[in-house]
């Protein structure tokens, strides 16, 4: 039908109506010059043609607008009625899935992005300005690896998930190498010495928080160090700097993660081992604690305070953060005694609380650590590269013989 008629049509938003289409018909059909007189057959006809065009035109300019009218369904009254009805129908629908988005993720959106937040507040004087100036983008990326855990990215989200936790009962008595593919061969040691634990120990199931950690913390320390060099060298270090606002925001989430006590242990989601006390096993507890309730009680969660005013340079990160997860992991069972009182439900308790709020700032603490470690850890370069010495010896050239020199001869 649009096909009909010549001419412009713009769709333009009115707040109080909805979409309104505006027709702009023809240059022609308004009096406009057309540049051409060529192609202005009008131009030579009588007064009588001329006005008898004209009122043609207008004709079809009303019909075209009538047309187009019907086509968007531009009824005033019908557009405020829909906006009304859509309006009223939203707010329930957006409460809904706020709600489910929120309840998917560890700390929740909330307890990562303060920990982030209060660790950048609390950044020393002595760290390049664009991370502290960086302070927004740093809370926002808190959540990060949470939203890399769809099912819609399925790859990307299994890849990860072992990244969030470790089970330290699984490994109690083994001392973890610094890196992912060592600890990988230890478990492999204990599965072939432990064959009734093998399903336990794959890695995926032990779990590789201090990994990940390590990992993005060697990153961040890179690009703290190119910053370095972009200075030095008289270069834009504005990627450089980029690159480091993203590892540190990311790395905020492990470091979050780990001050959780329920993501060093087996028993995080309902107890599962020998249990006297009596504590919940339902599958409950996690998200009660760390989403809900850190949700409902954020604007009273207040813990800057309880983080020291000074950094401290941590001279050996792999270990500092094995000690950090093993403090964790000695609160778990104050969690599941909290829960038993009933205080991660509503408000909760001043106890609970508190308790949050120790939790968010033992995080807070060792993430400002690692930002400041790996910037003064920045400032030593690696040594050059030197490619290894082979030990076989170079082969034999030959040569031409001297003139009256006897050849030797194959078989004699």
């Amino acid at each position: 039908m649009l096909g009909y008629f010549s001419g412009a049509i713009k769709f333009s938003l009115d707040l109080s109506t909805g979409w309104k289409a505006k027709f702009s018909p023809p240059p022609e059909s308004l009096g406009h010059i057309v540049s051409d007189p060529a192609l202005d057959e009008k131009k030579n006809l009588k007064d009588e043609e001329r006005s008898h065009s004209r009122d043609s035109e207008h004709s079809c300019l009303l019909r075209s607008r009538q047309m187009i009218r019907k086509i968007t369904g531009y009824d005033r009254r019908w557009m405020k009625r829909r906006a009304r009805y859509k309006r009223s129908r939203l707010v329930p629908v957006l409460f809904v899935a706020l709600t489910l988005v929120s309840s998917a993720w560890p700390w929740g959106n909330e307890g990562h992005t303060m920990i982030n937040r209060v660790a950048a507040e609390k950044l020393p004087a002595d760290v390049p300005a664009f991370l502290k100036n960086a302070e927004e983008q740093l809370a926002y990326l808190g959540p990060e690896p949470d939203r890399w855990r769809e099912e819609s990215e399925l790859a990307l989200k299994l890849s990860q998930e072992p990244d969030h936790f470790i089970d330290l009962e699984l490994v109690e008595g083994i001392t973890l190498p610094p890196d992912r593919y060592s600890f990988y061969r230890v478990l492999e040691v204990q599965r072939q010495q432990n064959p009734a634990r093998a399903e336990k120990l794959w890695p995926e199931k032990v779990g590789l928080q201090p990994y990940i950690t390590m990992e993005v913390y060697g990153r961040l320390v890179a690009a703290f160090r190119e910053y370095r060099h972009a200075l030095r060298d008289r270069r834009n270090p504005e990627f450089a700097e980029h690159d480091a606002i993203f590892y540190a925001g990311w790395l905020g989430h492990y470091v979050g993660d780990g001050a959780n006590p329920l993501h060093t242990t087996v028993n995080y989601n309902g107890w599962v081992t020998a249990n006297p006390n009596g504590y919940t096993t339902e599958k409950t507890i996690h998200w009660k604690m760390e989403g809900q309730f850190v949700a409902a009680n954020q604007r009273l969660l207040q813990f800057a305070s309880l983080v020291p005013d000074k950094p401290t340079k941590l001279e050996h990160p792999f270990d500092d953060y094995m000690a950090y997860l093993k403090k964790s992991s000695t609160y778990v069972e104050q969690v599941y005694q909290i829960e038993k009182a009933g205080g991660f439900s509503g408000e909760g308790t001043p106890q609970s609380r508190e308790f949050i709020e120790q939790r968010l700032a033992f995080a807070a603490d060792m993430l400002r650590n690692l930002w400041y470690t790996a910037w003064l850890d920045s400032a030593v370069d690696p040594p050059l590269y030197v490619p290894p010495k082979t030990n076989s010896a170079p082969p034999e050239m030959k040569t031409a013989p001297k003139l009256g020199q006897p050849v030797s001869q194959p078989g004699l």
